[in-house]
């Protein structure tokens, strides 16, 4: 089974006025990378926040964002009131004595930072425990997407490799049919390049037989199927794919490359390049893959 690297998942968990809010964003990447964006209450924890999101994921750009309440105040700032109102009594007073008849304004106060106050700066393994809680959910979530866009992935790519399949079918039969059409073709052309002149007909049956063992492709059918298989396989089977499939993915196009070089019919040809469009197309996809 195969995960899109693309997802999204929000959650959250709460207890005793206690509560946590997680989202998440995943998006394509190379490498494994967490961009965690934590109050400062929970920085001590960051490490342990993100190792327990490495059970969950491997792949992809992972944006994560968490909130914690503490009675209803997100980390855990609060006004003291008091402070609040000796601010104003200086304000009020100030403007008094300076005679500036301006009203109070709220961006007045918030320059002030006496008036706020934070709690303790760590947190009970209860109250960690909400936080972690709501994390799991969220990733969770992201799973069940990443794995709902993994299953449309899948379907995909089983469709182009059914194609080229068919193409590879198709370049059998027509091989068949172009060896003898070539070989009529030159017996012809000989003769007529001849004339009534005696032609050796077994040096002539000599050279056909060299021409068609360097047209023979019959090898790099069989190895190209026998990827296919395997790539199938490893969709249905494999638990962490990507790897493997892009490595066959360039077997399968080097047995193409192949089959094009050697091929003296125009069909096959043709048949040779529109798996090669398919090829890739499975390529740009498994960018996409866990």
């Amino acid at each position: 089974m195969i995960y899109s690297m693309t997802g999204y998942g929000k959650s959250s968990s709460s207890k005793n006025k206690i509560s946590a809010e997680v989202e998440i964003k995943s998006a394509n990447s190379r490498f494994f990378e967490i961009s965690l964006k934590l109050p400062s209450i929970l920085s001590t924890y960051d490490y342990e926040i993100r190792e327990l999101i490495k059970t969950k994921v491997q792949r992809g750009k992972l944006n994560i964002v968490i909130h914690f309440k503490k009675n209803g105040i997100e980390n855990g700032v609060s006004v003291d009131a008091d402070k609040l109102k000796a601010q104003l009594t200086l304000i009020k007073k100030v403007k008094k004595d300076a005679g500036i008849k301006e009203d109070v304004k709220l961006e007045h106060l918030l320059n002030s930072k006496e008036i706020f106050t934070t709690s303790d700066s760590e947190i009970s393994k209860a109250e960690l425990d909400i936080v972690k809680s709501a994390l799991i959910k969220a990733l969770e979530k992201l799973i069940q997407m990443k794995k709902k866009e993994g299953a449309e992935l899948s379907k995909d790519f089983s469709n182009r490799v059914e194609n080229i399949s068919k193409k590879v079918s198709e370049i059998e039969k027509d091989y068949k049919k172009s060896i003898e059409e070539y070989h009529n073709k030159l017996k012809q052309r000989i003769q007529e390049l001849m004339g009534n002149a005696e032609i050796d007909k077994d040096r002539l049956n000599l050279e056909l037989a060299l021409i068609a063992d360097r047209a023979d492709i019959t090898e790099e059918c069989v190895r190209l199927k026998s990827h296919l298989k395997f790539f199938k396989e490893s969709l249905k089977n494999e638990k962490e794919p990507g790897k493997k499939l892009n490595f066959l993915c360039q077997e399968m196009n080097r047995e193409t490359n192949t089959i094009s070089s050697k091929s003296i019919a125009t069909s096959i040809i043709h048949s040779s390049v529109l798996i090669k469009e398919e090829i890739e197309k499975i390529r740009e996809q498994l960018q996409n893959i866990e």
